[in-house]
C-alpha cells in the first residue's frame, strides 16, 4: 500500500464495504488481524448517547504496533464524522504516525472533505452507460481471478442491470467454486440469482426514441426486479412529461435556460426542452391525459386478473403499463416523423 491513509468512497454502502474488505486485506497482507486490525464505526451504537468515537480512533493512530510490524485503522461510515472530527483526522493524515495504515469508509459524494485529505482514493461508482458496468464486471471478475470473456460480462452486466452492488458476491462465490478455470455464462448463470432493476432513463429514452417494444421490454425488467412498483413507474413518467410540459411555450432557447426553469442540470434539461418542440401542446396532453388514466387504473380503476402464475406479476399491473409506455412511444414516434 503506498499511502498512510487511504479513503474508499462510492454511492452505495453494499459496494463501498465490499471494497474496504479488499483494502483492508490488501493492507494487512499475512499479519493476524487480531493484533494488527482495529474497525471502528463513526457513529458506534454501543457507545453512549453523544459519545464520539474518535478519541478511540485516535487513539488507536498513534499507538505504536505492538507484536505485529504495522497497525491498520479502519473507520467506517466516515461521512457522519463532524467537521472538528474530520479536522483532527486530517491533521493526522498529514503527518501520519509510522507503520500505521488508516482506511475510512465514505458513502456518499466524492466532495466529502476527507476523500481529498486522503493519501489514496478507492472510488467504487459505476457510470450508468450499460459499458461502464460491463467493464466493472469484467474488472471485479479480473480482481477474484475469475475468467470469463467479454460476451459472458455483457450478459452478467445485463442480468444484474443498476443492481452492480451484487457483482462482488457473485465473483467470490464463483471464485470459490470454480478458482481460475475459465467460464461460460452456462456456468455461472444458477448464481446470477433475479433480474436486477435499470435505471429510470433506459426507460424515457426508450419511450422518447419511439421504440415501444424497447420501452415494453424495460418497463417489464423493472416490475420483475420487484425494485419498482407499476405506481412508481407512472409517477416517475408523469415528473418526465410535466418537466417537458413546463418548457412548451416557454421562452427557453437553450438548455441553460430550461436548467434555470426546471432546476436541474443543464444536460436533461436540454432533452426536455427538445423534446417541448418536438411534441407540442396537444401531445404534451395526451401524453399526461394518459398517464393520469393510468394512474387511476393502477389505484383499482380496472382489473385484468391477478398474479400470473409463471411469472408471479400482477396481470393488472403489467397490463396497464405495457399499454401505457406502448402509447408514449408511438406518440413520440409519430412526432418524429413530422
Amino acid at each position: 500500500m503506498s499511502s498512510a491513509s487511504v479513503c474508499v468512497v462510492g454511492t452505495d454502502a453494499t459496494m463501498v464495504y465490499d471494497a474496504v474488505h479488499n483494502v483492508v486485506a490488501s493492507a494487512l497482507g499475512d499479519l493476524d488481524p487480531s493484533f494488527a486490525l482495529q474497525d471502528f464505526t463513526a457513529k458506534d451504537v454501543t457507545l453512549g448517547s453523544g459519545e464520539s468515537t474518535l478519541p478511540r480512533v485516535m487513539e488507536a493512530l498513534n499507538t505504536p504496533p505492538f507484536l505485529v510490524e504495522r497497525r491498520v485503522v479502519v473507520v467506517r461510515d466516515a461521512q457522519l464524522l463532524l467537521s472538528d472530527e474530520v479536522a483532527q483526522l486530517g491533521a493526522w493524515m498529514s503527518s501520519p504516525a509510522p507503520r500505521t495504515i488508516l482506511i475510512l469508509a465514505v458513502v456518499g459524494a466524492k466532495s466529502n472533505r476527507l476523500v481529498k485529505l486522503a493519501g489514496d482514493v478507492v472510488e467504487v461508482n459505476v457510470g450508468s452507460r450499460v459499458a461502464d458496468r460491463v467493464a466493472f464486471v469484467k474488472e471485479k471478475m479480473d480482481e477474484y481471478h475469475v475468467v470469463i470473456d467479454h460476451a459472458t460480462a455483457q450478459r452478467v452486466a445485463e442480468q444484474v442491470g443498476d443492481d452492480v452492488a451484487r457483482v462482488d458476491a457473485l465473483a467470490r462465490t464463483l471464485q470459490s467454486i470454480y478458482g481460475t478455470a475459465p467460464l461460460v455464462f452456462a456456468r455461472l448463470e444458477p448464481y446470477l440469482g433475479d433480474a436486477g432493476d435499470v435505471p429510470v432513463w433506459d426507460l424515457t429514452d426508450a419511450i422518447d426514441a419511439g421504440d415501444a417494444t424497447k420501452a415494453i421490454v424495460v418497463a417489464r425488467r423493472m416490475l420483475e426486479s420487484r425494485r419498482r412498483a407499476g405506481l412508481q413507474i407512472v409517477s416517475m413518467l408523469q415528473r418526465h412529461y410535466l418537466n417537458i410540459s413546463r418548457l412548451e411555450g416557454s421562452d427557453a432557447h437553450s438548455k441553460e435556460e430550461a436548467a434555470t426553469i426546471l432546476g436541474i442540470n443543464a444536460f436533461p434539461a436540454g432533452k426536455a426542452l427538445q423534446l417541448a418542440e418536438r411534441l407540442g401542446a396537444a401531445r404534451l396532453t395526451t401524453a399526461v391525459h394518459w398517464i393520469t388514466e393510468a394512474d387511476l387504473a393502477l389505484k383499482g380503476g380496472v382489473s385484468y386478473g391477478g398474479k400470473d402464475l409463471e411469472s408471479d406479476l400482477d396481470v393488472t399491473e403489467l397490463t396497464v403499463i405495457e399499454v401505457l409506455v406502448a402509447r408514449l412511444a408511438r406518440l413520440n414516434y409519430g412526432a418524429r416523423r413530422r
